[in-house]
């Protein structure tokens, strides 16, 4: 099993959005990174866990944990002219961009803020999150990171 954290601006989907999607299941759409892209494509498996993250919010930090439910497929937004991921140069026989279904396993007691992560950054210092310039999306995550996160919980 691998270990990831999810990010996402809770304007745009939140940890209260996923709860609300039908079972609590839904797609992981607009990655435009190839980075993230080849994450998606050749190491996240149907069974990984991730946490979800805040970002870009008062207070950005981990609120939940996810599932990754099925292999990456073709992101459908980005052959949609009127979405927001939407991208000409993308061609349907060979698609650029990939997505994934998460489902919310549960929301955690409190939020793990990025603020506290920093003060465990001695027991973190590999945690992506914590590098500066780090943007992506999703990043990859140790057994030793994902279990020593939970604890702070």
């Amino acid at each position: 099993m691998q270990y990831w954290l999810l990010k996402s601006e809770p304007e745009t989907f939140s940890i209260d959005d996923l709860a609300a999607a039908p079972n609590k299941t839904t797609y992981w759409d607009g990655v435009r990174n190839y980075q993230v892209r080849n994450f998606m494509r050749d190491a996240m498996k149907p069974g990984d866990l991730g946490f979800f993250y805040h970002s870009s919010c008062a207070i950005p930090g981990i609120t939940g944990i996810v599932k990754i439910t099925c292999d990456a497929y073709s992101d459908h937004t980005q052959f949609d002219h009127k979405h927001a991921h939407y991208d000409p140069d993308s061609d349907p026989q060979s698609p650029r961009w990939l997505m994934m279904d998460v489902k919310l396993q549960r929301k955690l007691k409190r939020i793990i803020t990025l603020d506290e992560l920093r003060q465990h950054q001695k027991q973190l210092p590999e945690l992506l999150i914590l590098k500066r310039g780090n943007r992506l999306s999703v990043t990859p995550l140790t057994e030793h990171e994902w279990k020593y996160i939970l604890t702070l919980e």
